[in-house]
């Protein structure tokens, strides 16, 4: 079985928010903020640093997904490895400011063919956390 990328599908949602792209950033790159949108973690935003995202165990799953930081280039783009219950996936989030805030475009890929169920999770998931970055924005973030 090969893991090559035209054997993966990528899941790729873009959203404007009216946001300067430094909020933005703060937002996905400092842990307490990134814990009231997205999962618990002990991220840090330093290539190679190994870090995990928790949340409620469930009947199949430990709650953990194993990540490591793999780009962070500030306020344009951050990816981190996305690992767990066999999936081993790749998250990028960049960043373009636009005349009233900034455009972000997530793309989690890295998504097998034999893994449907992870791909429409995913979706599911992202449209949710990123729902969750929109009220994290709407707060106070400075």
């Amino acid at each position: 079985m090969s893991s090559s990328a035209e054997n993966t599908r990528t899941l790729v949602i873009e959203r404007v928010f009216p946001h300067t792209p430094e909020k933005l950033w703060r937002a996905l790159t400092e842990t307490p903020l990134i814990a009231q949108w997205l999962l618990k973690n002990d991220f840090a935003p330093t290539v190679g640093h190994k870090f995990q995202f928790r949340s409620e165990p469930m009947p199949q799953w430990d709650g953990v997904i194993d990540c490591e930081v793999l780009v962070v280039d500030p306020l344009k783009q951050l990816s981190y490895s996305w690992n767990a219950l066999g999936l081993e996936s790749v998250v990028l989030f960049t960043l373009a400011p636009t005349p009233g805030g900034t455009h972000l475009r997530m793309e989690h890929s890295g998504f097998r063919a034999d893994q449907q169920a992870a791909y429409h999770g995913a979706n599911y998931g992202w449209q949710k956390f990123l729902g969750g970055l929109e009220r994290v924005l709407a707060g106070d973030v400075q």
